[in-house]
């Protein structure tokens, strides 16, 4: 009796230790805690995470802040027409469509910059890392991206979650010196930063 009450503390106590994770069965509570714990205490997240793990669930929890984000934005993007008199069929069929291409390619986005950062770590820190376990880092550094559609915030929330928390992860994760740091996040950055604005001038334009 003694050990089995011993072995449950000892469960508990290793569960409290790591990072929560985004969770297929209860989706929303979870995403929401997640959230909360990357945006509010990132260093003690990326301490407490665990690079290892199936990719499935970050790939999920990408595509569920990317469906929230998109439809915020476009409900955004509506009203702001509406308001100014500017609305018809095609405002809200673009809408929807960037709605949904935002969600859905969110998981892809996640996925190029993890092979951008995978080279970044391999160049400056070593060959102490794979695609999965650096894709499982930026998916939970996209909690951010739930403030994407906030007009003023969303070219800061992408700052925030590749620069910034991204930053956090490589040095908690693989305990890297502050220059090395900066350096790995500013030389993975950089390259998708620079694909994000194209995208964005290119949409503006056409």
């Amino acid at each position: 009796m003694a050990s089995a009450i011993l072995t449950v503390c000892i469960i508990a106590l290793m569960r409290e230790d790591q990072a929560p994770e985004f969770d297929l069965q209860h989706p929303f509570a979870s995403a929401l805690t997640v959230i909360r714990t990357v945006l509010f205490s990132p260093k003690s997240f990326y301490l407490d995470f665990k690079v290892e793990g199936p990719i499935k669930e970050p790939a999920v929890f990408v595509l569920l802040v990317g469906a929230v984000s998109g439809i915020l934005g476009a409900a955004v993007a509506l009203s702001s027409n509406l308001l100014f008199g500017d609305f018809d069929a095609g405002d809200l069929r673009a809408a929807v469509v960037d709605a949904v291409l935002f969600a859905l390619l969110s998981p892809v986005g996640v996925g190029v910059a993890a092979g951008v950062y995978l080279l970044s770590i391999r160049t400056f820190v070593g060959k102490v890392s794979n695609f999965t376990e650096v894709y499982r880092m930026v998916a939970y550094a996209a909690a951010a991206l739930v403030l994407a559609w906030i007009p003023v915030l969303g070219a800061f929330a992408f700052t925030y979650a590749l620069m910034v928390l991204m930053g956090i992860g490589i040095q908690c994760v693989y305990r890297t010196s502050f220059m090395t740091t900066v350096v790995t996040a500013l030389v993975g950055f950089v390259p998708v930063a620079s694909v994000l604005v194209w995208l964005t001038i290119s949409e503006v334009a056409s």
